[in-house]
């Protein structure tokens, strides 16, 4: 990963976290590159003693600086659609999980397995990871795509995993789909990015991503 998105990302466990990592680095190239011009076009601007009096207008020159940002949106904007689309389109799962937002914790529901439970932020001061972590973490597998129906059971919220490029609101009445697909394993935290109340920074995510022989014995054991 760039240096730079090492300091504002974390460390990308899907695909379509990768795409944007590069998207982001695309995009930062682009402006970056019309900052240095412009400032390049206001030094020699003050600096030039030669002045243009009688020069009223310059067809060719309106041209360019009409086309110019007209070029460099489109740049922008067609990776940008193309990182939509991954996100939002999903193909046969090969694992459907439902998602319901409570005030304040997180109701998971295993269509298949037919197994739900509630995730409540642990508050034991021995456990590692203070404030992120909860009493029943969710499991998902490794390498495989999962498609997540998101929805709330009262008022707004916003499931959120920044390591796999996911934020979807949970909104009361409606399902929202997101699907991920993570590529190792490892614990991962996340958090509602809604405000949703006074106990809004209480309401973590705690996700485990295992290979599918140990998902598939956590779920056996769990049912």
């Amino acid at each position: 990963m760039p240096f730079w998105a090492d300091i504002y990302f974390m460390n990308a466990n899907s695909p379509v976290m990768e795409q944007m990592v590069l998207f982001h680095d695309h995009s930062m190239m682009i402006i970056m590159s019309t900052i240095v011009f412009l400032l390049l076009m206001m030094y020699n601007t003050t600096m030039n003693k030669i002045m243009f009096l009688n020069l009223m207008d310059n067809q060719n020159i309106e041209i360019i600086w009409t086309m110019s940002p007209m070029i460099l949106l489109i740049f922008i904007a067609l990776p940008s659609l193309k990182i939509l689309y991954l996100m939002e389109e999903t193909y046969t799962p090969n694992l459907n999980m439902k998602i319901i937002g409570h005030q304040w914790y997180w109701s998971y529901e295993y269509s298949e397995f037919k197994l739900n439970f509630d995730s409540f932020m642990n508050n034991e001061k021995t456990k590692n990871f203070r404030l992120i972590e909860t009493d029943m973490p969710v499991y998902l597998p490794m390498n495989s795509l999962s498609r997540l129906l998101v929805t709330s059971a009262d008022v707004i919220h916003s499931w959120t995993i920044q390591s796999l490029g996911v934020k979807t609101d949970a909104i009361p009445g409606r399902l929202n789909q997101i699907n991920l697909h993570p590529t190792r394993p490892g614990f991962f935290f996340g958090q509602c990015s809604e405000i949703c109340g006074s106990n809004h920074s209480f309401m973590p995510i705690s996700l485990k991503i295992t290979h599918m022989k140990k998902f598939s014995n956590l779920i056996k054991s769990l049912i």
